[in-house]
């Protein structure tokens, strides 16, 4: 697999050969610049993954880099690297698309933590455009995978709903697939030739949500250096996806509210009113009557949204499409990798049936794919399966009374740990984000206790 290529940009040389050396040794591909200008200058779209910048620089200063760099590449996510951070500084950043920011001083696990996340939500937003389009215009819902009654009865009130040009409310847990269905409604909806946007409603604070929902006038707040279309004027004539509506603050409520009663609204700082035509769909995973209460939501505009109800249900209440759903994973990674992996044995086939999936969908596809990442024959095996999903571990080798009792509580823990670590290591063939998942821990985490005991590669 190709590198991933980092542009790195700070002033300071000794931090920033030491960033550059963290990032080289952990397989990145790396090009470092101690002058903003030049490396603006010399900035081509298209060459690199993802860009690290620090905020305080002569000539040209960090934000004024990640305006330019977005300029050039809108997609390319951006982390900024202050030891002066401030609110003020962070949400200026944010505005200007910073993915993420890390305040000096910091461990060169949290760098490597932090890049691999940016590069991780980049691969996502690229997979979810790619499927953007292939959906627009011509979405099948044979895409949809599933047998069970459960999903056709689904699949039947989005065909009926679709068409009917109001609010729509998907509800259901995490990992259910919502946005999926939100995307059936619009491309099978008169909507299907405009914009459909989505937002999740729960991943950005209440000044920057409100910028993006509704757009912002030029002065209306420091760093607002011109005008901007918020989702809803780029929605026009499309649909809108709210996902985590039950996220929204009180505030974004009711304007959220007064556009949905009349269709209209303002940008932060303007006075005059922008009228569109956009159909909302919006899901959650709270209890949104509940919400309304406690007084958390508001019952308004819970009626509003909510004209039409589809729920979602679980994948532990439909285990006749675990099967399906696992072989279309499998064909995923296959064509995504150039592998042959024919199927699951019978063991762990039933293995996945019987599992209760509480992270649903989402959860089965991260499973299938590190088993893939880590099976060695041509079908998926339950001793792989075990090291990701509780399906019933063999029993374990007995420890002999002297290696438990020989010392005191710490030092037997610590021994435990450490060999449990490197066993881990070993089984993920020293994939530490293979390791995390597998322990249900993260990476920084691993990094600390692979640090913390001294383990080397060669002990795994």
């Amino acid at each position: 697999m190709d590198k991933k290529r980092i542009l790195l940009i700070d002033d300071e040389e000794g931090m920033c050969r030491m960033m550059e050396a963290v990032l080289l040794d952990s397989g990145y591909a790396v090009k470092s610049y101690s002058r903003s200008v030049e490396a603006v200058e010399a900035f081509q779209p298209g060459h690199f993954d993802l860009a690290v910048t620090d905020i305080k620089m002569p000539e040209m200063d960090g934000l004024e880099v990640l305006r330019r760099l977005k300029e050039k590449q809108p997609g390319l996510p951006v982390i900024v690297i202050s030891a002066f951070a401030t609110l003020e500084t962070s949400i200026q950043a944010l505005r200007r698309g910073a993915h993420d920011m890390v305040t000096k001083p910091f461990e060169p696990d949290e760098l490597l933590y932090r890049v691999k996340n940016a590069l991780h939500h980049n691969q996502l937003l690229t997979e979810n455009r790619e499927l953007r389009e292939e959906l627009a215009g011509r979405f099948d819902f044979s895409k949809i995978i599933g047998s069970s009654d459960a999903l056709k009865n689904v699949l039947e009130t989005v065909k009926k709903v679709a068409i009917r040009d109001t609010s729509v409310l998907i509800t259901g847990d995490s990992g259910t697939g919502k946005e999926l269905i939100a995307q059936a409604i619009h491309y099978n909806s008169p909507r299907k030739n405009e914009n459909y946007l989505a937002i999740n409603c729960g991943a950005l604070p209440e000044s920057v949500l409100e910028g993006e929902l509704f757009g912002y006038k030029k002065g209306a707040f420091t760093g607002a250096n011109e005008n901007r279309k918020g989702l809803l004027e780029e929605a026009d004539g499309g649909t809108l996806f709210l996902d985590e509506v039950g996220n929204l603050s009180l505030n974004v409520q009711k304007l959220l509210l007064r556009f949905l009663e009349e269709q209209e609204f303002r940008r932060i700082g303007d006075n005059a009113s922008i009228k569109v035509n956009v159909r909302v769909v919006s899901a959650t995973n709270a209890d949104l009557q509940e919400g309304c209460r406690t007084g958390e939501f508001r019952e308004d505009l819970y009626y509003r949204l909510n004209v039409l109800n589809i729920h979602l249900p679980p994948l532990r209440e439909r285990p006749e499409d675990i099967a399906l759903l696992a072989a279309h994973f499998i064909k995923l990674q296959n064509k995504k990798f150039a592998t042959q992996i024919k199927g699951l044995t019978p063991e762990a086939a039933q293995a996945l049936a019987g599992y209760d999936w509480p992270g649903n969908i989402r959860q089965l596809r991260n499973v299938i794919e590190a088993c893939m990442a880590m099976e060695d024959s041509d079908h998926l095996t339950l001793p792989v399966l075990r090291q990701f999903i509780d399906v019933g571990a063999p029993a374990a080798t007995p420890v002999s009374a002297a290696a438990l009792w020989d010392d005191d509580y710490a030092v037997s823990l610590a021994r435990f740990e450490m060999e449990y670590l490197r066993q881990l290591l070993q089984n993920a063939k020293g994939n530490v984000e293979v390791a995390a998942k597998a322990a249900g821990m993260n990476m920084a985490t691993i990094y600390r206790k692979i640090k913390k005991y001294d383990i080397s590669k060669e002990d795994y």
